[in-house]
Order: structure tokens, then sequence, then C-alpha cells
């Protein structure tokens, strides 16, 4: 199906180009996906960060997707590029990914005439002044659609005043092909150790899991804990000085960006997400795909993922106390840790996929054009 013009329907998602996110992340999928759609035809733009890297930048473009970048120095001229971009590429429906982003897009969106503008809010907490919220609101007076990316995320949505009628959830996704061969590493087999692949930030509890694994290491427990990647220099400091003083630094690694996270989880038993606040928590997802024993802190977004005792373990967030015990039971009772390993891939094979998730934006996408 076409537009009435007779062309392809066209898409821009707009995001930031930090990529330390979610929120990019699954800009880059939706793209990606779009690509494949002989109806759709997909834009990306990044708003330019200090930290943008080039790299990146090179492989997506050399990986043939459609991709621009506007300046981040400020809003105005975030805004009035992306005004020119848009007279320019003429896109039916400009999907504007995470705060502040979705209030940067959404005016240049208005601006240029962009017929449907879409709001994704990807987290549960972010920054909102009073003037921001309200921003907000006055904008969602004038977007087709406001998605939260877990039924977590719509409900503060809603709590903030966005209008019922047109507010829904569409959950994140992961790419299941990485986690293909999960079955054919047998749990037994893997390393008894824990996993957090997470950013170091203010929104993530590392410091609760290094409390915990101190907590095991008095009861004579004593695994290996993987930290996998970015964030802010001074909250790893913060954390490796946390580690020395509570004396398992020996245990624990740093690794900092790595690109082979489903390996790595692949060969792990568990899989922890301490965190303080979620949208839809992709790392964790990855873990139960990979086949791990996932804990995570019962926060919004997360208790979506997890069912406690069924396919995983929910754990109070900010309680070592609460995390070492129930770390302790799956290091002990590894049966049982399997047992829960298995029900968690197989739910998130069942209902975390990218391939649904990209069909339910591009059939939104479809809806708000009448194609």
């Amino acid at each position: 199906m076409t537009t009435a013009e007779g062309r392809r329907l066209r898409v821009l998602h707009f995001v930031t180009g930090g990529f330390s996110g979610g929120a990019t992340q699954v800009a880059i999928a939706l793209t990606e996906a779009m690509r494949a759609e002989p109806d759709l035809e997909p834009l990306l733009v990044l708003r330019r960060k200090r930290r943008t890297p080039a790299q990146r930048l090179h492989e997506l473009e050399a990986a043939g997707l459609p991709l621009r970048v506007v300046p981040g120095w400020s809003h105005a001229a975030t805004i009035w590029a992306l005004v020119r971009l848009c007279r320019e590429f003429r896109p039916d429906v400009l999907i504007a990914h995470g705060f502040s982003e979705h209030l940067w897009g959404r005016y240049a969106g208005l601006l240029a005439g962009v017929p449907h503008l879409v709001h994704v809010e990807h987290n549960t907490k972010e920054r909102y002044t009073c003037w921001r919220l309200a921003q907000s609101r006055w904008l969602a007076r004038r977007t087709a659609r406001i998605v939260g990316c877990s039924e977590g995320v719509r409900q503060v949505l809603l709590a903030q005043g966005m209008p019922p009628e047109r507010t829904l959830a569409i959950p994140n996704g992961i790419r299941l092909e990485p986690f293909a061969s999960a079955a054919e590493e047998p749990f037994a087999a893997r390393v008894p150790g824990i996993v957090m692949v997470a950013r170091f930030s203010a929104q993530k509890d590392h410091a609760t899991l290094l409390r915990a694994v101190a907590l095991l290491a008095a009861r004579g427990l004593h695994p290996p804990v993987l930290f996998a990647g970015g964030g802010k220099a001074r909250y790893r400091a913060r954390l490796e000085r946390l580690a020395q003083a509570l004396g398992i630094a020996s245990q624990v690694r740093f690794l900092g960006v790595v690109r082979n996270v489903p390996e790595l989880l692949m060969g792990h038993r568990i899989a922890c997400l301490s965190t303080h606040y979620e949208g839809m928590p992709l790392a964790l997802i990855e873990g139960m795909a990979a086949g791990c024993a996932a804990v995570a802190s019962a926060v919004p977004g997360v208790r979506e993922v997890l069912q406690d005792g069924i396919d995983g373990r929910l754990v109070p967030p900010g309680d070592p106390e609460a995390l070492a015990g129930v770390l302790e039971t799956l290091l002990r009772e590894p049966a049982a840790a399997a047992r829960l390993a298995a029900a968690g891939r197989a739910r998130a094979l069942a209902e975390f996929s990218r391939e649904r998730m990209c069909r339910d934006y591009a059939a939104l996408c479809r809806a708000l054009a009448g194609v």
C-alpha cells in the first residue's frame, strides 16, 4: 500500500545520538525494519551529543541505514535543522523518541507541517520540570499518538495528564537471533557467575549488587561478577572504590562497553539488573533470552518482564539483603535456577521480540496515514 500520491509512506525517527540508552537502539531497530517494508520509507535523525561516537555513525552508514545528524548545541539549532530536514524529506509521520527529544522533535514537526506526530516515552522517570511538563501537555493536544515503551510507562504518561484515548503501550523488543544458540549452552556447564549489563549512571543501582555480593562472601559464596556497559567515569570510579572497600574487588570485573553481550550472557548463569527505575529493560530481556536466571529490582517496567518465582526473581529496589538472599538461593540450587532460566527464555522468545515491536509500530504508522 502507498499514500494517495502513489509513493511510499515516509517515517522519520528522531532520537538522541548519545547511544547509551535504549531509545536510540529502538529507533535504529525500527528504521532497519521499516527499510525492509515495501510501502515504507524511513529516515533516522540523531541529535548530536558531545559523546556521539563517530565510529557508530560510520557503522550505521556503512550498513546502508538512511541517517542524518542535526546539531545539539542548542534547542533552537536542533529544531530549525530538523524543520529544514522535514521540509526536504516530507515525512508523513514523525516519531520523536525519548526525553527531551520528543519536545524538540514535535516542535519541528509542527513548524514543518508534518501531518502526524508521535511521542514515544522510554522511561518511567525523567527530569521533567514544571515548564517541560507544561510543554509536553501542550504538544500532546497536537500529537496523534503518545506511546509508552511498556504499560508501566503508559501509566506514568496518563498520570502526567496525557490524553487516554491517544496514549498506548508498545513494549520494546530485542533481536532474538544472537541468542539462538543459548539452548546449546547447558545451564550446568556455565560459569556460576553474575552479569549485569547496564551503563554507569544515576538510574542504575550497581552499588546494591556490590553490597549483596559482599553479603554472599560472608556466607562463603564468591561468584564472579561482571559489569558490562559504558556511562559516566565518575560513577564507575565510585563503584570501583566501593568494591575495594567491601573487600570483593578480586571477584568483580568492570568490562566497559563490550560488543559480545550475547556470548557473555550465554556463558554465565545469572543476569542481574539492579536499578532505581526503568522503562522497558532490554538488557534484562537479553539475559532471559540468553538462558540466564534473571534477577531484577521490582520497579515499573521490570515487573512487566519478570513474574517472580515463575520466569525470574524480583527483589525490592535498594535492598542488598533481599538481593543477596535470592542470589544465594540461585547459586546453591542450580536445578531450580535452571528451571527459572528456561521459563524466562521461553517468555522472552514468545513476547519480547524485535519483530513484534516493529510490526506494531509499522501498523501504527499505516493506521495514522490511512493506508
